[in-house]
């Protein structure tokens, strides 16, 4: 049964937070890709799902660049929303911020663009009720996400 029940953005936020241990860093004391990585895939998944009310599976990821190193002992905030719904699919957008908790310094580290299918039961996907932006960056995101959406489609005709 199709969700067609419009839902605010809000209602997807998700804020997770993650303190960097020895077992997440490499030889430089600095926070592994891949462990962030996986943190921003479970932030964005959980935000889909609370959008969807369904299992939400990854599809893609955009490009994710690391602007700046995260060390041990410092903490990660993921914060994670649904920019936009495309019937099946949902981009969901996560901002990572580091906290130095000795200093108070702040530093973002990494904005990522992930895509997720709504699944039924089957697995099959499911159509997923639209987002409904309120606040002026949610409408941002809301108008961007079309345009990345555009140049996803372009790469897969592509065959990128």
């Amino acid at each position: 049964m199709a969700q067609t029940t419009i839902r605010p953005v809000s209602a997807s936020q998700v804020e997770m937070t993650e303190l960097v241990l020895p077992n997440d860093t490499n030889r430089l004391g600095n926070l592994l890709g891949g462990r962030l990585m996986h943190w921003i895939d479970i932030a964005a998944a959980i935000a889909a799902s609370r959008h969807t009310k369904r299992v939400c599976v990854t599809a893609s990821v955009d490009e994710l660049h690391f602007h700046n190193p995260v060390k041990q002992g410092e903490v990660v905030v993921l914060r994670a929303s649904v920019n936009r719904v495309f019937r099946t699919s949902l981009e969901v957008g996560v901002s990572v911020t580091t906290e130095n908790t000795l200093t108070g310094d702040r530093t973002h580290t990494n904005t990522a663009y992930l895509t997720f299918v709504a699944i039924d039961d089957e697995g099959r996907p499911v159509v997923a009720a639209p987002a409904r932006p309120v606040t002026a960056v949610e409408k941002r995101r809301f108008r961007d996400a079309a345009r990345r959406r555009e140049i996803r489609l372009l790469h897969r005709r592509r065959g990128a």
